[in-house]
C-alpha cells in the first residue's frame, strides 16, 4: 500500500480520488477477512490499517454504510455486519438472481475464446491439484479465489449494465466476507469448486443457456449450504 504521505498527495481527482482509494482499501480488507464479521473498529484504526488520511476514511464511510458493509455504533466506532442467517441468505439470493440473469447475455455477447480460456484454466487447475500433492494449498486457493472473483464479475459484466454490476460488486463482497469467515479451506473443497465451475462453463461454451443455468444454480446452492454450515458431496 502507499503510505499516507503519498495518499495525501494523490492525485488528479483530489478528494474524490482519495475517498475512492480509502473505499477500495477497506473493500480489500473485507474481501480477505482482515475485517471480520462482528468486529468493531475505530476510524483511527482504519487510518492505520489502510494508510489513508482520516478525512478520506470519513468520506468513504457513508458509502460503506449505505451498502450494508459497515455500521456506525455511536461512541463505539464502526462495526462489520455479523453473519446471521438473513445476511447470508440474502447475499446468495441476490447472487443467484444476477448471475442466472446474466447467462443469456453472456452466451450472446461474450467471445467464445474468453469462455474457452476460463474452461482451460479450470481444467489445468484440476489436473494440477489432483496430481501434485506438493502444491502449496494456501497459495493455490488464493489464486483460485481471485480467478473466481474476476470470472464471475466478467460474467455479470456481459450484461453491460453498470447498475447491475455495482449491485453485484457489493453482493460479491458480502459473499466473500461469508466465505472467509465460514468456509474451511481444504483440497477437497477446491476440487469441488473447480468441478462445479467446469460443469457450468462447458454448456456456456456450447451455447446451451438452460444447461449452464442449471449447473450454475447447483453451484450457488452448494456454496450457500456450506456457508450455512451444512455439508455437500464432493
Amino acid at each position: 500500500m502507499k503510505d499516507r504521505a503519498t495518499a495525501r498527495q494523490a492525485s488528479p481527482g483530489g478528494e474524490n480520488s482519495l475517498r475512492q482509494l480509502a473505499y477500495s482499501r477497506i473493500e480489500e480488507l473485507l474481501n480477505w477477512g482482515r475485517l471480520r464479521p462482528g468486529q468493531i473498529i475505530s476510524q483511527r484504526e482504519l487510518v492505520e490499517t489502510t494508510e489513508m488520511t482520516l478525512s478520506a476514511i470519513r468520506e468513504a464511510i457513508p458509502r460503506l454504510e449505505a451498502e450494508g458493509l459497515l455500521q456506525t455504533l455511536p461512541q463505539r466506532g464502526l462495526m462489520v455486519p455479523s453473519l446471521d442467517v438473513t445476511f447470508i441468505r440474502e447475499a446468495y439470493q441476490m447472487r443467484r438472481v444476477i448471475e442466472l440473469s446474466a447467462i443469456p447475455d453472456l452466451i450472446q455477447r461474450l467471445d467464445r475464446a474468453v469462455i474457452r480460456n476460463w474452461l482451460d484454466w479450470h481444467t489445468a487447475a484440476r489436473e494440477r491439484l489432483s496430481s501434485d500433492e506438493t502444491v502449496d494449498l494456501q497459495i493455490f486457493l488464493r489464486d483460485l479465489q481471485v480467478y473466481d472473483w474476476h470470472m464471475h464479475a466478467a460474467m455479470v459484466g456481459a450484461m453491460e449494465n453498470s447498475l447491475i454490476s455495482n449491485v453485484y460488486r457489493v453482493t460479491a463482497i458480502k459473499i466473500r466476507m461469508t466465505a472467509q469467515a465460514r468456509v474451511r479451506v481444504t483440497r477437497d473443497n477446491a476440487k469441488r469448486v473447480i468441478a462445479e465451475h467446469i460443469a457450468f462453463l462447458t454448456p456456456m461454451l456450447e451455447g446451451s443457456a438452460d444447461a449452464a443455468a442449471e449447473a450454475l444454480s447447483r453451484h450457488i446452492d452448494q456454496s450457500l449450504t456450506i456457508a450455512l454450515g451444512g455439508t455437500v458431496a464432493n
